[in-house]
């Protein structure tokens, strides 16, 4: 039990410190927010602001305004462990890996979450959209974001083993993550009533690929944070 509460005390320590450099960079509410709207507003221009449209896709647009926007907070995440020989001082401090990725993870699954919260405004606001099931829109939102926030964590870390994470990265993550933007879209469609389907069977899918992405990044971690 005791080594189970050091390990959450040190993914917590790892998460707190990232989400206190994030607040005072303010980068997710200077640039990762902005263009997350921005992306809808745009989506909106292409579609002629027509709101009969926008209501239909509007789960779709959604969810690629979010990856998009994943992949600038995951790379920001990634960047972090880069600078002034952070990395090279964590291997030494005997932090295990797993905790490193699960703070991590936490961290970038926080600022997804209140990403996702200004995007459904902006989908209020903007495409009309009004919503049918709550419970069905936050667990799918939750589970996707976990699932996001930790299969960006996994890839960051290799694209930045690789030394390439700025060009890599989405094209490493985003093919991996084409499942959890088509469950996620199903789900969001039966909350919003755009399409009647079946929305927590596609819940289901994101629970599943949440915890694939999670266990596996907690295994896989220690490894590509190594030289």
């Amino acid at each position: 039990m005791s080594e189970v509460r050091r390990f959450l005390a040190d993914a917590r320590m790892v998460a707190a410190r990232d989400l206190r450099i994030e607040f005072r960079s303010r980068v997710v509410v200077g640039q990762v927010v902005p263009f997350a709207l921005l992306v809808l507003v745009l989506f909106g221009f292409a579609l002629d602001a027509d709101h009969r449209t926008l209501r239909t896709f509007a789960s779709g647009l959604f969810w690629v305004a979010v990856l998009l926007s994943a992949l600038l907070a995951v790379h920001r995440s990634a960047a972090l462990e880069q600078s002034d020989g952070t990395m090279d001082a964590l291997r030494m401090s005997g932090l295990p890996p797993a905790a490193l990725f699960i703070g991590k993870a936490t961290a970038v699954f926080v600022q997804l979450v209140l990403l996702e919260v200004v995007l459904l405004g902006g989908l209020l606001v903007l495409y009309g959209v009004q919503v049918v099931d709550p419970a069905l829109l936050v667990v799918a939102g939750l589970l996707a974001g976990v699932a996001v926030a930790a299969a960006g964590t996994l890839y960051g870390a290799l694209a930045s083993g690789l030394g390439v994470r700025e060009t890599l990265l989405p094209i490493l993550l985003l093919p991996v993550l084409a499942p959890v933007l088509i469950g996620a879209t199903r789900a969001f469609d039966d909350a919003l009533g755009a399409v009647a389907v079946d929305g927590w069977a596609w819940t289901g899918l994101l629970a599943v690929a949440a915890l694939i992405a999670t266990v596996v990044g907690a295994l896989a971690h220690g490894v590509l944070i190594e030289d």
